[in-house]
């Protein structure tokens, strides 16, 4: 069942990010879309192939690297392209007064209630890393637990750096349009503005042709040190979790992983739906379907196998419903979807079903 779940909802993840590629070689180059979702997969593929997870990991440090220096390259371009630091913060201010509100107004205008429930509906979607399969291997391959707060301190300083960088990026892309200096209409997409196409679509108007091939880089680094480890943790699945035991081994796993990538690519190549609107949709269900049984057995609990697969169930079934319904707009889905799961093991001990907690 958890197998089943990670296969379905990592292939749609894994397909948002072959979608982000091919919208950034539009973006620069005009070229069909399918055309740089179709480089990404075939690239994921070939070293997906021959190195695994060592691969995906050592490429990941090095994309990551990449995608820092991107993102600084063009922050501090269009910083300098508006007059400096002290005109981008006027301009961003006049531009729209709300960028710099912690809170947005709706949820300020709703008083205390609604300001905490900004906080702790994005407290539990930050939460919902714990039920992502492509990230909790990454914990299982540690060689020694005592490398963990070294992995962490790695982690949290690229997190904070790079996420700075990017919303830094966003924001300048916004004035950037306001002021003329890069053209809106070359970020429609069908009639409408396509906020995913503003980066590549910025790079390609104020860089020199050399960095907005960095820029391109960091771009395609960002989605393929995400895909690759989306990939493997399906084809894992696929080739370990839901077929035979006789069936086990490597040609067993390249064949899932081809597969794996011809779905995620077909998805990608025809879902109408966004990147974002994809990633926020993977990313809420499998948090939920998983978040709140890991975090029973983090706990101790030890429910049986009819509990726990009522636990996951039930997680996914109502962060599905929940979206599906609109209620996101309020709260996101893992915060009901977990208190869900929590409610289901609780009832599964009073009725006995749940073992001794170690």
């Amino acid at each position: 069942m958890a197998a089943l779940i990670a296969v379905l909802l990592l292939g749609v993840y894994a397909a948002a990010q072959f979608k982000a590629g091919g919208k950034a070689l539009q973006a620069l180059f005009d070229w069909d879309l399918r055309t740089g979702a179709i480089i990404g997969a075939v690239m994921v593929l070939c070293y997906g192939f021959s190195g695994g997870l060592r691969a995906s990991v050592w490429t990941d440090a090095a994309q990551s690297v990449v995608m820092i220096v991107a993102m600084t390259v063009m922050l501090t371009t269009a910083v300098f392209t508006v007059g400096g630091w002290q005109s981008a913060w006027t301009g961003l201010h006049e531009v729209s007064p709300t960028f710099f509100q912690f809170f947005p107004a709706d949820s300020a205008a709703s008083g205390l209630t609604g300001v905490l429930l900004f906080l702790v509906g994005w407290t539990f979607a930050g939460a919902a890393v714990i039920g992502q399969p492509h990230v909790m291997v990454r914990f299982m391959a540690v060689n020694d637990v005592k490398n963990i707060r070294r992995a962490r301190t790695y982690y949290y300083l690229w997190f904070v750096a790079f996420y700075t960088l990017a919303v830094g990026v966003g924001m300048m892309a916004r004035l950037l349009m306001d002021q003329g200096a890069v053209d809106p209409s070359l970020v429609m997409s069908g009639g409408e503005l396509d906020a995913e196409l503003a980066l590549p679509v910025m790079a390609d108007v104020l860089l020199h042709p050399v960095a907005t091939g960095l820029v391109l880089a960091g771009l395609f680094a960002a989605t393929i040190s995400t895909v690759d480890s989306l990939i493997l943790s399906c084809s894992a699945c696929l080739s370990r979790d839901l077929m035979p035991k006789r069936w086990h081994g490597y040609g067993t796993a390249r064949i899932a992983t081809l597969v794996v990538v011809g779905v995620s690519l077909t998805i990608a190549l025809f879902a109408e739906e966004n990147v974002f609107n994809l990633v926020l949709f993977a990313w809420g269900v499998l948090g939920a379907a998983f978040g709140g049984l890991l975090v029973v057995y983090a706990l101790g609990g030890r429910p049986r196998e009819p509990l726990a697969i009522a636990m996951i169930v039930v997680a996914s079934s109502v962060a599905i419903g929940w979206r599906l319904s609109g209620l996101n707009a309020t709260i996101f889905e893992v915060l009901p979807a977990l208190v869900s799961a929590w409610l289901v093991y609780g009832v599964g001990r009073v009725c006995g079903l749940s073992g001794p907690a170690k």
